[in-house]
């Protein structure tokens, strides 16, 4: 587990080319970029969490059935701060950095305060999100970080919409519109939900040069059940007129987070499981842009990923990855993955493909009880209760699942396909699996001493079949006589079609993108590029991939 946890990754800031085996469809011309923990210790300093560690983006690049890898460190604000001292000087969720002790005590008393509203931090580690022409590093807090050829230009989303916690997993509309959502904390004496859309294209009489982001839009806002006790999310899904959000029992403390620096604790220290509480389905009409009244409920439950959503007669159909608990979070603790990671790591709570039925109207003369699901295509109920509130329970689809990835064309609407990660005991994923909804069939694959990550589905050109396409994995390996390299799968049938193996140190990533198109980036820097990269001084990703 060292190989793949425990070990600092180097750059690779100059292209390598990489040893195809196999052949690739000469259809496939573009990018795959993705985003991870890449560093966990800062001299002396360690990250008591995986999810801490230092942003590193590494992209391959396909073209001519060639392929070329890179990869950089995002060249945060916070990265930049720990290198320049030598050691975690910026708090991460489970990590919390203390002022250098040489400062005086008025030092150390100015940094509690500025502790006690959390200015979080900008290490971008989780996703890539496209945005206009431009393309964002995210993660869960505030800040995104632009990814541009020459330069890193640092974003706030509160210049532009009041939150302070943000989703990595946003949606896009058929035009390339943007939306997300993230919690307001105690704005005005109140702490919300807000969803929020970014435009792709800007007309030109207020474009002006400026960055879609100017022309962000509250969608609409949900009140939080609790001031002080937000509930955490990490996406949420989306049908072709509604938005399904998952208010759960897994809980931010505000009072423990303002706090935690004070008492040494880390904010992740500051979230709890409240087993005992309900999980509340929240439907936003996207035509009116307001709640569903109608009180939608099930039990406790966490959920990190939704799959899809989608509309079928009078219901709402939605997909998610649900736990048990929260302890899948625990078992990432670098404390946890090591030589006893086996032992350490065992899953208290199997991630579950969980399918719910929430019906758009409620029959007022329904008896208490009755089941208001009247499609067929699912074992789903939706019961109704008093007080207009109506109790959920899912059909359970598929056990040991995770980070799912589905032919976007079909985001929002009737789907057949689940691509992911297959997980047993423990966290970490061991298999790719394809996961046929109809036939509740799968298919798989594997290979010793191999960690595949997210696999991300590439569709053909003119493809008439959701699933006719590529799957592409990055895949990292335990064996030292075996280099990493990108897996190429047929996603109809899921046999290899070509592996690109690289002789370099590859990092477990979480998610990423692939940018279709045949300027890969792999071409050098003209004088005048690298005289412009000296000038912005702002830790340009130049070489990682060109847009």
């Amino acid at each position: 587990m060292d190989l793949i946890f425990g070990k600092n990754k180097k750059e690779q800031l100059e292209p390598v080319k990489a040893k195809v085996t196999g052949r690739i469809p000469a259809w496939l011309q573009g990018t795959l970029l993705r985003n991870g923990p890449g560093m966990h210790t800062v001299g002396e300093s360690r990250y008591n969490h995986w999810f801490d560690g230092l942003a590193l983006l590494h992209s391959f690049t396909i073209r001519d059935g060639e392929v070329h890898y890179r990869s950089k460190y995002l060249r945060s604000d916070t990265y930049n701060a720990n290198i320049e001292a030598n050691r975690i000087v910026v708090s991460e969720f489970g990590t919390m950095a203390y002022p250098d002790p040489c400062k005086n005590i008025f030092s150390k008393a100015f940094s509690y305060l500025s502790h006690t509203i959390p200015d979080f931090t900008d290490n971008c580690l989780i996703n890539i999100m496209k945005c206009g022409d431009d393309f964002y590093a995210t993660t869960e807090t505030n800040y995104i970080r632009k990814i541009d050829p020459w330069t890193l230009e640092t974003v706030d989303y509160r210049k532009y919409v009041a939150i302070n916690l943000a989703t990595s997993h946003p949606h896009y509309d058929g035009a390339g519109d943007v939306l997300n959502m993230g919690t307001s904390i105690v704005d005005k004496g109140k702490t919300k939900y807000v969803i929020f859309k970014i435009p792709a294209t800007v007309p030109e009489a207020k474009r002006k040069g400026k960055s879609p982001l100017r022309h962000t839009e509250v969608f609409c806002s949900i009140p939080s059940r609790s001031l002080l006790s937000p509930s955490y999310y990490h996406s949420f899904g989306i049908s072709e007129n509604y938005i399904v959000f998952l208010e759960q029992p897994f809980r931010l403390d505000i009072l423990k987070m303002a706090t935690a620096y004070m008492r040494g604790v880390s904010w992740a220290s500051c979230m709890a499981f409240h087993r005992e509480d309900k999980t509340y389905i929240h439907i936003i009409d996207q035509r009116t842009r307001k709640p569903v009244p109608t009180k939608f409920y099930t039990d406790a439950m966490v959920v990190f990923h939704h799959v899809n959503a989608y509309e079928e007669g009078d219901c709402i159909l939605f997909d998610v990855i649900a736990y048990e608990d929260n302890s899948l979070y625990q078992l990432f603790y670098l404390a946890n993955l090591n030589k006893d990671f086996e032992e350490n790591c065992r899953l208290t709570s199997v991630p579950t493909l969980r399918r719910f039925a929430v019906p758009l109207h409620v029959d007022k003369n329904a008896e208490v009880g009755s089941n208001l699901i009247k499609v067929a295509s699912t074992t789903a109920t939706a019961l109704k209760e008093k007080d207009d509130q109506v109790y959920c329970q899912p059909e359970v689809l598929y056990e040991g699942l995770e980070l799912p990835r589905i032919n976007y064309a079909h985001n929002g609407k009737q789907y057949r396909y689940v691509f992911a990660a297959e997980v047993q005991w423990s966290p970490i994923p061991t298999k790719i699996l394809k996961y046929d909804i109809l036939t509740k069939s799968t298919l798989k694959w594997s290979e010793k001493c191999c960690w595949p990550a997210e696999p991300l589905f590439v569709p053909a050109p003119s493809a008439k079949d959701e699933d006719d396409g590529i799957i592409l994995s990055a895949i990292v390996s335990t064996d030292p006589q075996k280099p990493p390299f990108l897996l190429i799968l047929d996603a109809k049938n899921f046999t290899e079609l070509a592996r690109a193996s690289v002789a370099v140190e590859m990092h477990l990533d979480l998610h990423g993108l692939f940018i279709p198109g045949t300027d890969g980036g792999t071409r050098s820097q003209t004088p005048a590029e690298t005289q412009a990269d000296e000038a912005a001084d702002s830790g340009s990703i130049t070489g990682l991939m060109a847009l």
